[in-house]
């Protein structure tokens, strides 16, 4: 008795701590749908409003009747998307760091419909993460997946898919260590997480977990349980860092002599599949006793993997964790002790992640810095997430061409009628491949740049139905005549279109300068000759 009050005692210090001090560093915790920051009084962590973070969608709050300290917070709210078919999050990370995503979707009758949207995709990128399929109006779920980013920041987007308003209640971004969940290729997608025989069928997450993990209570009635009260200072010798509280529990045999086994059908036979397993040993072994066993994976037969022996640690953990992927429709774990061991194997906790592979490209990262760049200028909403892929979903106005595994990039710029005023964009002269530039009937001013003539693929311009001025580039109006490319001008007043306004417009620049210097000269000239007649 008493030592449970003390660990009641250090959980509520620990808390007080938690609440007083800044959460993890390099946490990003959005309320999708929240007017205001906050800390959230049941973990601890710090949310934001997503504001900041997305351009589109109506922000939302969950029935009344589901507003109550049963659930977390960060489901209270929520933003849909009821138009356009990809709405996308974007949010600033470090570049190329390992980061832990998750998203939550909660319902709750925002929109007083009573029915839940069938489904809508959730994409990171320009690749599909997974689709959302939802329950009843009272369920809550959510996606997690380990990916590293490419660049300094990821888009989160989700897809309107024809079957439901897509909508997201909160989005968190937890950074891992380098050393940890690496995979030959892809990202992990959480399978599943286990709390294996608990003492509490609580959920645990920070801050007992530093990643901010989330651990489900997993109870075989096949096993039995191993428990301590409290374990001091356990040393967490691996990077993974499996938080305390998992550790003080373990499921073993029933039958000492039994081995642990348990099974895991994946989605499918092409399903790959990464295991990691956790351990800590929990019961103080006298000098005759020993715990070894090993890990075999379908039997470690037909080139699948079986462990050296290993032996846990009292007060320490130890993560273990298969060196290649599982491939496969059905995977079959046998933990054996040795023949060695005075005492049957346990199991602490077990992650299984199936692996993504992402296998789209994004758009040429010039191509896509220019006409971000455009959609800044103009404040095109719109314009959501990667401009080119997925394919289905491209920027409207854009086309683009795809080969192979290369980046995508960009050919067609169709912004006609959009209102644009100003001059033509500089940022057009990055986007070197395209072919068709349309930009009629909207109220750009000033010059036709040079740079357009410069643009090598360019087959189409369409200038028509604006307020330019000058003459149109000597480069352009030749390449029209030889019939190299269309190009429209008409219903702009002041601009002249001919090959000669061009060269007047040239030869004035070499021409008029010279003259003045000699006009000035002569008139100099002139009123020597004056001055001197009079004096004499």
């Amino acid at each position: 008795m008493e030592m449970l009050l003390f660990r009641a005692f250090l959980a509520a210090c620990a808390l007080i701590l938690l609440l007083v001090h800044a959460q993890e560093p390099g946490f990003i915790s959005i309320d999708c749908g929240a007017n205001s920051n906050y800390t959230d009084s049941q973990t601890g962590l710090y949310y934001v409003s997503d504001a900041s973070f997305v351009e589109t969608g109506i922000s939302s709050s969950v029935a009344l009747s589901y507003q109550s300290d049963s659930l977390e917070k960060p489901l209270w709210t929520l933003r849909s998307f009821p138009e356009g078919s990809k709405n996308c999050y974007h949010v600033k990370v470090t570049e190329h760091g390992r980061y832990l995503m998750r998203a939550y979707f909660f319902y709750g009758n925002y929109d007083e419909k009573v029915t839940p949207p069938k489904s809508f995709d959730l994409y990171l990128g320009v690749n599909l993460w997974d689709s959302v399929v939802l329950g009843d109006v009272s369920t809550s779920i959510f996606k997690e997946i380990i990916h590293v980013s490419p660049s300094n920041y990821i888009d989160v987007c989700l897809v309107n898919t024809g079957s439901g308003t897509p909508f997201i209640s909160s989005l968190e971004f937890r950074p891992l260590r380098s050393t940890t969940y690496v995979t030959q290729s892809g990202s992990l997608m959480l399978y599943k997480r286990m709390n294996v025989q608990p003492t509490t069928n609580r959920t645990i997450r920070y801050p007992d977990d530093v990643f901010d993990r989330v651990w489900m209570a997993y109870n075989n009635p096949d096993w039995k349980q191993l428990s301590v009260v409290y374990i001091y200072d356990v040393d967490s010798n691996t990077d993974y860092k499996p938080p305390q509280i998992v550790l003080e529990s373990a499921g073993t045999p029933k039958i000492a002599s039994d081995p642990l086994q348990f099974s895991l059908s994946t989605p499918d036979s092409t399903s790959q599949l990464y295991v990691y397993m956790h351990f800590a040993e929990i019961e103080y072994l006298s000098e005759n006793q020993s715990r070894r066993f090993n890990i075999s994976l379908n039997g470690g037969l037909n080139g699948n993997f079986s462990s050296e022996p290993i032996s846990p640690c009292y007060t320490c953990a130890t993560t273990f964790h298969f060196p290649s992927v599982f491939i496969g429709g059905h995977c079959d774990i046998l933990i054996t002790k040795t023949e060695d061991s005075t005492l049957p194997p346990i199991l602490n906790a077990v992650e299984f992640y199936l692996v993504k592979d992402f296998a789209q490209s994004e758009t040429d990262q010039v191509d896509a810095d220019a006409i971000k760049n455009i959609k800044s200028l103009y404040k095109i909403k719109d314009w959501q997430g990667d401009p080119c892929a997925p394919q289905e979903y491209l920027w409207d106005g854009l086309d683009c061409s795809f080969n192979g595994s290369n980046p995508p990039r960009i050919i067609s710029l169709n912004l006609s009628s959009n209102g644009l005023t100003g001059e033509i964009p500089p940022h057009i002269s990055n986007l070197t491949m395209i072919q068709h530039l349309d930009l009629s009937n909207n109220s750009l001013t000033g010059s036709v740049p040079e740079f357009l003539s410069q643009l090598p693929f360019l087959k189409t311009l369409n200038l028509s139905g604006n307020m330019l001025t000058g003459s149109v580039p000597v480069e352009l109006t030749e390449r029209s005549q030889k019939g190299s490319i269309s190009l429209s001008v008409e219903g702009n007043p002041n601009l002249c279109a001919s090959v000669s306004c061009g060269k007047k417009r040239k030869k004035k620049k070499v021409v008029v300068p010279v003259v003045a210097s000699f006009a000035s000269l002569f008139t100099l000239l002139a009123g020597l000759a004056i001055f001197w007649r009079l004096k004499m």
